[in-house]
């Protein structure tokens, strides 16, 4: 259903960092990165799409979030939902929503809300039962 998702930043190194230790967390593998451009993005390891791409607005003005947008990025686990919330939080984000069940959704929802360094909001979840 999704071919792709574009987060507009304003600096690129520091976004990169930022994205980067989320990607690693949640098994997502770098496509590319062109600095120079500047815009990178990331896959699944299994599939070439949807891509997960951060950059300059190609429009030059400045970005800028927007009002109830979010995106939601699928954790394999609660432990990589904790540990990509922790991640964010290290590299510039702020918190939106600690990590934890979120039961008005379904009753495995699993989840944490931040923001980036440029304020766009991120939500990383799971929608799997713990297993025991």
């Amino acid at each position: 259903m999704i071919s792709h998702i574009f987060m507009g930043i304003t600096d690129f190194d520091r976004a990169f960092r930022f994205y980067s230790g989320i990607m690693d967390v949640l098994g997502l593998k770098l496509k590319f990165c062109e600095a120079e451009t500047p815009w990178a993005g990331w896959v699944a390891a299994d599939a070439p799409r949807p891509l997960f791409l951060i950059g300059r607005p190609f429009d030059g003005d400045a970005a800028s979030p927007g009002n109830g947008q979010m995106i939601a990025l699928l954790a394999p686990g609660r432990d990589a939902v904790d540990r990509a919330h922790a991640v964010a939080l290290a590299n510039g984000g702020s918190c939106d929503g600690p990590p934890g069940l979120r039961t008005q959704y379904h009753p495995h929802y699993y989840g944490a809300y931040f923001r980036d360094p440029d304020g766009n909001k991120i939500c990383v979840c799971c929608h799997d039962p713990v297993q025991t």
